[in-house]
């Protein structure tokens, strides 16, 4: 293929691989969580974390890694220790994030808006070797925890009193979620920008979970819808000419539109199946949402 000719769109197509396995199997546990814009919060203070790395001339990725780290460890701090809401939080590191990203990227010698908009919003060509190397060592750590500790994150996910009751670390799980999901974020901005990376975490689950209620198929799902819409949007941005990160969230919408549509007819068809096999049952009841109980086949 033409587009594996050239050595920047091999580094753009393994950087869009990473974050699409990357991105939904972070947003699994926040979706559970009802933190789904959790993602979009980091990704603002992470933007400081860019502004300091053009500052101090270090590499902005590992240091938006780092503030981002922080950042979502004071969410969980406040929410914990100040009794402040989480909402409150997080509109705290929107815009502390998006004006220090402001602040320290016009302090930096030759500063410009425009080297912070890559950044943003995602660039094909910038992604250097360097960055690739970054993004591989981050990943690597976000796939180990997101599927090594898949069990314990998925109860504190759903609920932390029994995970508590059950002996968990819920709190130390917390942060480790929370920080999982800051390295996710730094994962994702060189592909789909820091301002778009949250909806990768957020639309692919609720894509799955259009067709499943089980967590290790929607798991697998949503990193397959994922990885689908990152090449897919890579893709086009290298033959259309336009913007990777837009590009890949447009394509995510569309995948969620498609799946709703087509799990409308299942759902019926699978109702009156049920009914079918059951006489006297109600074809109604056939078709209500899975229980609890279902929902807890952590590793069906």
């Amino acid at each position: 293929m033409e587009i594996l000719d050239y050595a920047f769109m091999q580094r753009a197509l393994l950087a869009a691989v990473l974050v699409g396995i990357t991105a939904p199997a972070v947003g699994i546990y926040l979706v559970q969580r009802r933190q789904a814009l959790m993602g979009d919060g980091i990704g603002h203070v992470a933007m400081t974390g860019v502004g300091l790395g053009f500052l101090l001339s270090w590499s902005p990725v590992w240091m938006a890694t780092l503030v981002s780290v922080l950042g979502a460890l004071f969410m969980e701090l406040v929410r914990w220790y100040a009794k402040t809401r989480g909402d409150i939080a997080l509109a705290m590191l929107f815009y502390g994030g998006m004006a220090g990203g402001v602040m320290f990227i016009n302090l930096a010698p030759g500063g410009s808006t425009t080297n912070l908009s890559s950044f943003l919003f995602g660039s094909l060509s910038t992604v250097s070797e360097s960055d690739v190397t970054s993004i591989c060592l981050l990943a690597a750590f976000v796939v180990l925890i997101t599927v090594g500790l898949r069990r314990q994150l998925f109860a504190v996910s759903q609920d932390e009193e029994f995970a508590r009751v059950t002996g968990l670390p819920v709190r130390f799980l917390n942060l480790l979620t929370a920080i999982t999901a800051a390295v996710t974020v730094s994962v994702a901005m060189r592909v789909v920008g820091l301002l778009l990376v949250s909806a990768l975490m957020v639309v692919p689950v609720a894509a799955a979970q259009q067709l499943t209620r089980s967590f290790a198929a929607t798991f697998a799902i949503a990193v397959a819808i994922g990885v689908s819409v990152t090449i897919g949007g890579t893709v086009t941005s290298y033959y259309q000419d336009v913007p990777p990160g837009a590009t890949i969230v447009l394509l995510t919408i569309g995948a969620f539109i498609a799946l709703t549509a087509l799990a409308a007819p299942l759902a019926r068809r699978r109702a009156r199946a049920l009914a079918a096999a059951q006489p006297g049952g109600d074809p109604a009841e056939c078709a209500i949402p899975a229980t609890r109980k279902d929902r807890d086949e952590v590793g069906a």
